[in-house]
């Protein structure tokens, strides 16, 4: 168990963090204890570093450091390429995709076997020669992060908003809501145990899930602006719903069902004494839609944040917010600037002029997080596709 001082919760922040840093035993941090609800409350007060230190010191005492790797894994490349071929054709079995082969051997491996500070384990590559010193084990997690967001694993969908090409994160991706079977829940678990791995190891995830899930995972509740955040033609349309006139003749011509959409674009029913919605109902159909899309995600969470407490003091999330986190797994975005130029179109200036020199000299001086703001603000991405680097069919364009 994982104790906090909270002597000072009543000063100053500055105080609070001086006092948080130099001590670490009064509270406990279990799920719903008094000290798991104050650190919950001052999550966004305390300074990264004060959070950082204290995560560390935990995680490094549960180190196990006796073993240069964890479990042999044998892992085939070729039964690979040959499912994402199939998958790619309509099929529905993932069991040869690399993500679903470590699930299988490690999902039920113990814990101690990811403690480790680098390799959980080291990888065979079925019919190639290659030696795992730690490129092996590297390669394998890359593909994995290559698989979850190519569509050819169930876990992930792409936010309505990308969808859509509308608002932000566009190319962001969610946990897919109608992935609820025992195998794809497994599937779950074991994204834990990986971002739970990162976590330990310092070794990021090439993952771009969009920010309401991350909040979901340190246990924090999602508001109508993380909807927006990935879907904002629904709350649009809610809120539509929501104020229009009082008059009924307007719903009868709108003649919508009682039911909702999800975020996987599935259709969800949310009343069985309703089949339409008018006039009378209305509020009611507006907080049931809401409630439903707040909550559609708590299955896909759960089994995550239970995988990822088979690696790190999950009770700890709470210390930390939904973005601490992504940084946490993932590290900083990283937006190449001559990446961002070669995408670049210019209307009404040329891209010789001191103006847009300027514009690049200011770029260049920015940090990754803040050129990720940045794109986030002025193209509705944190980063590049990787669609971004070729010419033609699927290029994203920056306009300047």
């Amino acid at each position: 168990m994982f104790y906090i001082s909270t002597m000072q919760y009543n000063k100053k922040s500055s105080g609070i963090n001086a006092e948080y840093g130099g001590s670490l035993r009064m509270f406990s941090l279990e799920a719903n204890s008094q000290g798991h609800k104050v650190t919950h409350s001052l999550r966004h007060t305390l300074v990264m570093s004060h959070k950082e230190t204290a995560f560390k010191k935990v995680v490094q005492a549960t180190m196990i450091r006796d073993r240069q790797h964890g479990p042999i894994l044998e892992l085939n490349r070729m039964f690979s390429s040959q499912q994402q071929h199939h998958l790619k054709r309509g099929t529905k079995d993932w069991s040869r995709t690399i993500f679903a082969q470590a699930c299988s051997m490690l999902i039920n491996v113990s814990s101690e076997s990811f403690l480790l500070p680098h390799r959980a384990w080291k990888v065979r590559f079925v019919g190639e020669s290659v030696d795992d010193v730690g490129g092996g084990y590297s390669e394998s997690i890359a593909e994995m992060c290559d698989e979850l967001q190519s569509g050819v694993l169930p876990l992930f969908i792409l936010t309505p908003n990308g969808r859509v090409d509308n608002g932000v994160n566009r190319d962001c991706f969610l946990f897919n809501p109608a992935s609820t079977s025992p195998e794809e829940t497994n599937m779950f678990r074991f994204l834990g145990i990986l971002m739970g791995i990162s976590v330990r190891t310092g070794s990021p995830l090439a993952l771009d899930i969009a920010p309401p899930m991350w909040k979901l995972l340190v246990g924090l509740p999602l508001s109508e602006g993380d909807l927006i955040e990935i879907d904002k033609d629904y709350v649009t349309g809610i809120h539509y719903l929501r104020d229009l006139a009082n008059k009924e003749e307007e719903f009868e011509a709108i003649d919508m069902p009682f039911s909702t959409p999800g975020a996987a674009g599935q259709e969800v029913p949310l009343s069985s004494t309703y089949l339409r919605i008018n006039l009378a109902n209305r509020k009611q159909y507006v907080q049931s839609a809401l409630e439903y899309r707040l909550h559609e995600f708590d299955h896909q969470v759960q089994a995550v944040v239970e995988g990822l407490a088979k690696v790190i003091p999950v009770p700890l999330l709470s210390l930390f917010t939904g973005e601490e986190l992504r940084t946490m797994v993932c590290g900083h975005p990283d937006i190449p600037l001559d990446m961002l130029k070669s995408v670049a179109v210019y209307k009404g200036v040329e891209y010789t002029s001191p103006l847009v020199q300027w514009f690049w000299e200011t770029l260049e001086s920015f940090s990754p997080t803040e050129r990720s703001l940045f794109l986030r603000f002025v193209w509705g991405r944190t980063g590049f596709l990787a669609t971004s680097q070729t010419s033609g069919e699927g290029t994203s364009y920056f306009r300047f």
